[in-house]
């Protein structure tokens, strides 16, 4: 079982989160089901539920909605970042943002 965490900035807010709590509750709900998916087969959850991006970075896929997420130490898997899906590819602003974050955080270690 993989333990799903949202990623905290310097400030303690959480902004993977604030962007789930702003959506509709329908597309909240699908969310929730491809977390729970993820929560039960972690990395070897395949499309269409997750994609691979570049280097650790993968992207979590419910709906019209993306989230980037990563695994960390011992089945972790945190959720860095969320976007409306707006064209087929990432755009690479919203990746810049995720690696970013990603990158805030291993260098932690």
């Amino acid at each position: 079982m993989w333990n799903i965490v949202f990623y905290l900035d310097h400030r303690g807010k959480c902004p993977p989160l604030e962007f789930i709590e702003k959506l509709p509750v329908k597309e909240q709900a699908k969310i929730r089901n491809v977390l729970r998916l993820l929560q039960e087969f972690g990395t070897n959850l395949g499309m269409p539920h997750t994609k691979h991006i570049q280097g650790k970075l993968w992207e979590i896929r419910p709906g019209g909605i993306r989230m980037f997420n990563f695994a960390y130490i011992e089945q972790q898997l945190v959720i860095l970042h969320g976007y409306r899906k707006q064209s087929q590819k990432a755009p690479e602003r919203e990746i810049a943002i995720a690696l970013r974050r990603l990158k805030e955080m291993t260098d932690e270690v």
